[in-house]
């Protein structure tokens, strides 16, 4: 049961957040668990103050709040779509609108011409309110690299469309009585002109059932509402920034039986601080002791699968590029690996010691020419 914030902390909806801050305090302090030790209810109760506080306390989710409910403050709701879903609703409930705007049932003039010359139709001269597949979903979702490199297998909770489930997406409040529609009935069809064009709609007084009665109190006859769902979700190996995750039959319902839409998540990822990603290779920058970098050696380096052993070759050079086969991202089609490309960064210590110093002055007789003999501009 959905609770009502404003009754929890005993203000009005119209109150300032001076007066919901005041009430909050009085009764935080009247239910805080270190007053109450050990009562339970009086600790259930201050969640239920904080909570109610948490969203009328914020602008924002006060606002989100007054307009949906708690549906508008679960995560990944977005204000815009569950508005454009109440003028769909509307939209649904018209009718044929003024000037061929809306076209009830049909999604095209081949579906009117359907019902007019006998397409698909059935003993009455027409189909019963046709069913048709949901619309296909798409939903961003950002992952770190790492995350995609692996794939992984999460839970979402969405906001969609769902059957109304005190009508059981019927549109008609349940124990109500149903009588034959007078306007059309019983048929659910009603005869339109639209000059030299005759054809038929649903019919606007029983929306196309043949029959009325109390309209559901919950879904405002329409059948269907706006939820939120959880969603189990698999992301496959190998994802790339753009990719679309396809989750079957996760879209919105289909109408009057008919298939539900699917569900595309668009993937985006986050930049890693180490590795980074260009067609299936990964790069990666490792530093390397002076040592190492002269007299080469084996260093340990961490992949995606775990920490693997690298050589370096004597006399390597900072930037020099060394390849580790088939330890870079799986391609999401062809599922081979690509490679991990390692640039070495040379490091260098800060110290002030004599006798490094005076090494470092023998190393600097070992060079043949001049280093920066080819930086010219």
């Amino acid at each position: 049961m959905s609770r009502d914030f404003y009754e929890i902390l005993g203000v009005k909806r119209d109150a300032s957040q001076e007066q919901i801050k005041k009430a909050y305090r009085k009764l935080a302090r009247k239910w805080h668990p270190d007053i109450n030790p050990g009562n339970k209810d009086a600790e259930q109760k201050f969640k239920e103050i904080s909570a109610a506080h948490e969203c009328l306390g914020d602008e924002k989710k006060r606002k989100l709040y007054d307009e949906f409910g708690e549906d508008g403050l679960q995560a990944g709701f977005d204000a815009a779509k569950a508005r454009e879903y109440k003028k769909w609703r509307e939209y649904q409930q018209g009718g044929f609108g003024a000037g061929g705007e809306s076209f009830g049932r049909y999604g095209s003039y081949e579906d009117i011409f359907g019902d007019m010359f006998g397409f698909g139709t059935g003993q009455a001269g027409f189909r019963a309110t046709a069913s048709a597949r949901g619309r296909d979903v798409e939903h961003d979702m950002t992952i770190d690299l790492i995350s995609a490199l692996k794939g992984f297998e999460t839970e979402l909770s969405m906001q969609k469309v769902k059957a109304c489930e005190v009508c059981h997406g019927s549109g008609m409040e349940p124990g109500s009585n149903l009588s034959t529609c007078s306007t059309c009935g019983g048929s659910g069809r009603v005869n339109v002109s639209q000059g030299p064009m005759q054809f038929t709609k649903p019919c606007p007084t029983c929306k196309g059932h043949g029959q009325i009665g109390q309209p559901c109190k919950t879904c405002g006859g329409n059948g269907q509402v706006l939820g939120t769902e959880r969603i189990k979700v698999v992301i496959p190996q190998g994802v790339k920034e753009g990719s679309k995750v396809r989750v079957a039959g996760k879209g919105e319902p289909g109408l009057n039986g008919g298939p539900p839409g699917d569900l595309y998540l668009i993937i985006h990822i986050k930049e890693h601080p180490l590795l980074r990603r260009e067609g299936d290779n990964l790069y990666m920058e490792v530093p390397v002791t002076v040592r190492e970098a002269v007299a080469g050696g084996t260093i340990t380096i961490p992949t995606i699968e775990g920490e693997v052993n690298l050589k370096v070759p004597p006399g390597s050079q900072s930037g020099q590029m060394l390849k580790l086969r088939g330890k870079g991202a799986v391609n999401a089609k062809t599922k081979k690996k690509g490679d991990l490309m390692v640039k070495l960064i040379v490091k260098v210590p800060k110290t002030e010691d004599k006798d490094i110093l005076e090494a470092v002055e023998k190393m600097d007789r070992l060079y043949k020419e001049d280093v920066r003999k080819g930086v010219r501009l």
